[in-house]
């Protein structure tokens, strides 16, 4: 966006003047028209869909490692938890496993996760470990929302 210069002192304000601050102007509405690409539907659990500006749009990124320390048993559960806060109805979370450490053994590889209870401060969840062994992942978690 151009910058109108500043007046100096006694200056008159000429033709040329005024046509930079009504460009401006209009270069700023044009910035800050409404259009439906700057807007964010939040499909909420408890107020259907939310229609939002995307910048008034709450985003957490979280992380959290969940450890399997029983080697001895498929299909061992881990639970993790993960605390945000700001949100006016409960958000949409998304949890992805991603593997940790140096070395990936086939247990890290093998696993699920479910989110077991998703509220407006706080999202809960199991992972699944499907194969033997001590493994750890690392859940990325994006939580999107309305907020208060």
């Amino acid at each position: 966006m151009s910058k109108v210069p500043l007046p100096e002192r006694g200056q008159p304000l000429d033709l040329t003047y005024i046509y930079q601050i009504a460009n401006a102007l209009n270069d700023l509405s044009n910035q800050v028209t409404s259009s439906s690409n700057k807007y964010t539907s939040v499909d909420t659990v408890s107020a259907a869909t939310q229609l939002i500006k995307t910048a008034d749009t709450r985003i957490v990124a979280g992380y959290v490692v969940v450890t399997n320390t029983d080697s001895n048993t498929t299909e061992s559960e881990a639970t993790f938890s993960y605390n945000f806060t700001d949100f006016q109805y409960v958000p949409i979370v998304t949890a992805t496993p991603i593997l940790v450490g140096d070395v990936a053994t086939d247990a890290s590889k093998d696993v699920s996760v479910v989110l077991t209870s998703v509220t407006t401060n706080k999202v809960d969840g199991v992972v699944r470990f499907n194969t033997l062994g001590v493994s750890s992942v690392g859940i990325n978690l994006i939580a999107v929302g309305v907020p208060v």
